[in-house]
């Protein structure tokens, strides 16, 4: 079993102008039971998170404004969508079905969600389409609840994950890792525990061998009990917003090489998906579900 959290909610109707590449949260699990690389058994649907868990990595403050829709205009503008109760609402499913999904991954070895990776996301105010930053709350919940006490936060997407960098700048117990590209948004960085920040038009050669090295470096010096890797696909060089210049096939030998390790070292990961922005949504789908195939080709 590969336990995906995915609730209905994800394809509630957003304006016009930002409805793709949102499409991604509909296909992918269309594509994903079409072509019997997981069943319908491996799905579950998160209901509201317990906000006292969100409290614990957003501040009282913002998370009223967002719950009350009173954000300020200048702090919805940052986010990027229009602020409504729907939204709200999907952002605090997504950040459950993570926090979920970390459970059944130290049961099941590995687990999904079918959105999430909403980095962007400070302690006090949302980036970039990102709310309520799920890894974050998730990994701060296994802190807590003693279920892990060394945390690896991988980012591989290609903007860094600078909300993730500023929430943890201070708790020794999570490791935030970022590999992103170099003049990607966010144009002003934060400190992760280690960045890497890779050239434009930096190709499969050289991605590969980068975290080919790192990961097993990473587990060795850290001896981390739970990973969180967010598996952005927006390191294709078709991608509109990333500068990278991976192939397809570059990004599947990229899941596998962290998968490959998590198992080698028996280390439960949960996995959210993070940016895609190619042009066309069969390449986003297709890259998107390569993850979820070689999750199932290593632990199954």
């Amino acid at each position: 079993m590969i336990p995906v959290a995915y609730h209905p909610i994800y394809k509630h109707p957003l304006p016009d102008g930002h409805r793709f590449p949102m499409q991604k949260y509909e296909l992918l699990p269309q594509q994903l039971l079409y072509e019997g690389t997981l069943e319908d058994s491996d799905f579950f649907e998160p209901d509201i998170i317990d906000l006292s868990f969100v409290k614990r990595i957003h501040t009282e403050n913002y998370l009223n404004d967002l719950l009350q829709l009173t954000l300020d205009a200048k702090a919805a503008r940052k986010i990027g969508f229009p602020l409504s109760a729907e939204l709200v609402e999907r952002e605090l499913r997504i950040a459950n079905g993570t926090l979920l999904g970390c459970i059944k991954a130290i049961e099941n070895n590995i687990s999904f969600n079918i959105a999430g990776g909403t980095h962007h996301a400070f302690t006090d105010h949302g980036e970039a389409f990102c709310l309520l930053n799920d890894q974050a709350i998730a990994a701060q919940y296994l802190l807590d609840s003693k279920l892990a006490s060394k945390i690896i936060l991988l980012d591989l997407d290609v903007h860094q994950g600078n909300g993730t960098a500023e929430i943890f700048k201070n708790n020794s117990n999570v490791i935030t890792v970022s590999v992103h590209g170099k003049t990607n948004y966010p144009f002003k960085k934060e400190i992760s525990d280690l960045d890497i920040a890779l050239d434009d038009g930096t190709n499969d050669s050289t991605f590969l061998s980068i975290i080919t090295v790192l990961i097993p470096q990473l587990i060795e010096q850290h001896k981390p009990d739970f990973i969180f890797y967010l598996a952005g696909v927006d390191i294709l060089e078709s991608d509109k917003l990333g500068k990278l210049s991976c192939s397809i096939e570059g990004c599947k030998k990229r899941d596998e090489i962290v998968f490959e390790n998590c198992k080698k070292y028996s280390i439960p990961v949960q996995v959210s998906m993070g940016g895609g922005y190619s042009p066309n949504i069969k390449t986003i789908i297709d890259a998107h579900a390569n993850t979820f195939r070689v999750a199932k080709n290593i632990f199954l």
